[in-house]
């Protein structure tokens, strides 16, 4: 028997987070692994970042995490996405050298004091009076601790389905575990059954790239992490690739359909809407003549391409007639067929926002654990149940962040609220205020945390300071200097369809305008100026005012955040409330007016009784 403070039981990318920042903080760790060669690996799509997710791994960075840095480190190409659009929308996107990424990150875990890896499956959880008390391995050794984090990922009781076939086993053939699953229902908590999918792999070598559309990077002078400098020259980038289905990959998929897992029965649990199966999209959307996919390279030291968009469950035989059908990969070598994954997750309404549960003190869970999908949104999660274990630990109050803070804050808030059904996926339009948590503004919002958790040091703190310092500086000099009317500076407004001016102007005023750039009027009178910082102070400048009103929406938020229910509130007591509010609120206990504003079921009229019984402080605890 050892004795640690916390046991964090998988190491994908949300166990790497959350073991990290445990340890960070000086507490010691053991991180249970099923296979070392899979640490933070990335078992479907080979890239970081996107819509929202890619916000949400800058707010790893800012808050002190390791996604950030460990995509930049590892990225095979760097693209921003929504460039044209407005900033609520912008984001990065990584492809990742998916074998570098894992070495990399478990090299960091290796090597951070206060940090044990545990290659084995865990088998039991033990608590005693309500609380955690320590771990079981299948190997015997039992491991006493005071935190559990479940970060188990798609490994938990799970089936690999390829059409009629089912499978016990984890992604990318590695193990599963029943007991574990068998134990945490033991302890109280309720699972459900999701399903995800991965498309084939293809043997690069063997597609013609003759006739398809190249899809290159498109920056290389920033990263995910505040501390990258510049990525790869775009000249050194990978190439991906996109190709189309075509009206016979159709034709198959329809005269196949009852030799899929997903039509045949086998399937128990619910897919992903958001990324559906190639059988959903051509089910769901009969219209389309096609649907785009993405080659995108797995690895430098692979000959493997992902077929991004291609999901599928059908026998193999199947497949190689449907993957025979697409533009370029006509002769093409399958080299890893594709499948669907059937596993546990746990009902994330049974959490608290910190994302411990409420039935067991000490008992955290993060990832697709609780019904997530994606790698940057079970890393976010991660970091945020190990900063709060951490904080359990050391008798502290949790970090819960806002929805007006934050992508992490709108993801747990969503689950902790409202639960789901299906994997749970992040989108720009799942927040409210999108203009308040942009990409460009992460460390603003959360680098305080980051340094009031002791997950970012004064010196990375300072560097912000000083950024921050530089901002302000130059919207002042914008403020106070004058641009005169001049050829090369008529010809620059005409350029982009303004008038020429015929007097001194601010290029403050000059900035608000669609389209003009500080750094074009900086060249035009020879001054110097740096692009990150520049481009930092024109979305400030040119969105101000929209900024203005969802600070101030944002607030009204706030006040109701601050009107306060009892954890231990028993709602069945209330009858004034509706019977389904009585049920909701039970099921959820919400903090607060406005986290119980978001339950689905609670009335505008069952909000009015909330806020007239806590002014009355008419309110029953449980006895």
């Amino acid at each position: 028997m050892s004795k640690v403070e916390a046991v964090v039981i998988g190491a994908g990318h949300a166990g790497s987070e959350a073991a990290l920042a445990l340890a960070r903080k000086g507490h010691e760790v053991v991180l249970a692994v099923m296979n070392m060669e899979y640490v933070a690996s990335m078992p479907c799509n080979p890239s970081v970042g996107g819509p929202a997710k890619g916000v949400v791994v800058r707010e790893i960075d800012a808050l002190g995490g390791e996604m950030a840095r460990n995509a930049d480190k590892t990225a095979l190409q760097v693209k921003m996405l929504n460039g044209s659009k407005g900033p609520g929308v912008r984001c990065l996107r990584e492809q990742s050298d998916k074998i570098a990424y894992r070495h990399s990150m478990r090299e960091v875990l290796l090597n951070t004091p206060h940090l044990r890896l545990k290659e084995g499956i865990a088998q039991q959880l033990f608590a005693e009076n309500g609380k955690v008390r320590g771990v079981k391995f299948e190997d015997g050794e039992y491991v006493e601790c005071e935190v559990i984090i479940l970060t188990t990922g798609t490994y938990l009781s799970s089936k690999v389905m390829v059409g009629s076939v089912a499978t016990v086993s984890g992604p990318e053939e590695q193990a599963t575990t029943f007991d574990l699953g068998d134990s945490i229902r033991a302890l109280g908590l309720r699972t459900f059954r999701l399903k995800t999918g991965t498309p084939p792999r293809i043997a690069t070598s063997s597609i013609n790239f003759a006739g398809l559309e190249p899809q290159p990077g498109n920056v290389e002078d920033e990263g995910f992490s505040y501390d990258t400098g510049k990525v790869l020259p775009i000249k050194d980038q990978a190439l991906c690739y996109l190709t189309y289905t075509t009206p016979y990959t159709h034709k198959l998929i329809q005269d196949n359909l009852t030799r899929s897992s997903m039509y045949s029965g086998i399937v128990k649990g619910v897919g992903p809407r958001y990324c559906p199966s190639i059988e959903d999209k051509i089910v769901r959307f009969s219209d389309k003549p096609r649907h785009q996919l993405f080659l995108e390279p797995e690895s430098l030291s692979l000959d493997t391409t992902y077929v991004q968009g291609f999901s599928t469950s059908m026998p193999h035989d199947v497949q190689d007639k449907m993957i025979h059908s697409l533009p370029g990969l006509e002769n093409c070598e399958v080299r890893k067929y594709a499948y669907a994954i059937e596993y546990d997750a746990v009902d994330p309404l049974q959490l608290k926002p910190s994302l411990e549960t409420k039935t067991v003190r000490g008992l955290f869970c993060a990832g697709q654990t609780n019904g997530t999908s994606g790698y940057e949104e079970a890393a976010g999660q991660g970091l945020i149940a190990g900063i709060n274990a951490s904080n359990y630990l050391e008798g502290k109050e949790p970090l819960i962040l806002g929805r007006d803070e934050s992508y992490i804050g709108v993801m747990i808030d969503d689950l902790v609220t409202k639960g789901t059904k299906e994997p749970y996926r992040l989108f720009t339009s799942r927040a409210e205020y999108r203009l308040l948590i942009r990409h460009d503004n992460a460390d603003q919002r959360l680098m305080k945390y980051g340094l009031e958790q002791g997950l970012i040091s004064k010196e990375k703190y300072q560097r912000f300071e000083e950024k921050m310092a530089k901002v302000q500086s130059l919207k002042a000099d914008l403020e106070t200097r004058k641009i005169y009317p001049s050829e090369r500076v008529n010809g620059y407004l005409a350029g982009l369809g303004f008038e020429k001016i015929t007097g001194p102007v601010s290029m403050m005023e000059l900035v608000k305008r669609p389209g003009i750039e500080i750094t074009g009027l900086y060249d035009i009178e020879s001054l110097p100026v740096e692009k990150k910082i520049a481009r930092q102070a024109e979305i400030e400048i040119k969105y101000a005012g929209y900024i203005a009103k969802e600070k101030r929406e944002a607030e009204h938020l706030k006040k109701l955040e601050r009107i306060r229910l009892p954890e231990d509130m028993d709602y069945s007591k209330a009858e004034q409330l509706s019977l389904e509010a009585r049920q909701k609120l039970n099921e959820v206990h919400p903090l607060s007016i406005a986290q119980a504003s978001r339950i689905s079921g609670i009335s505008p009229a069952d909000l009015q009784v909330l806020s007239m019984m806590v002014k009355s402080r008419k309110l029953s605890t449980k006895e």
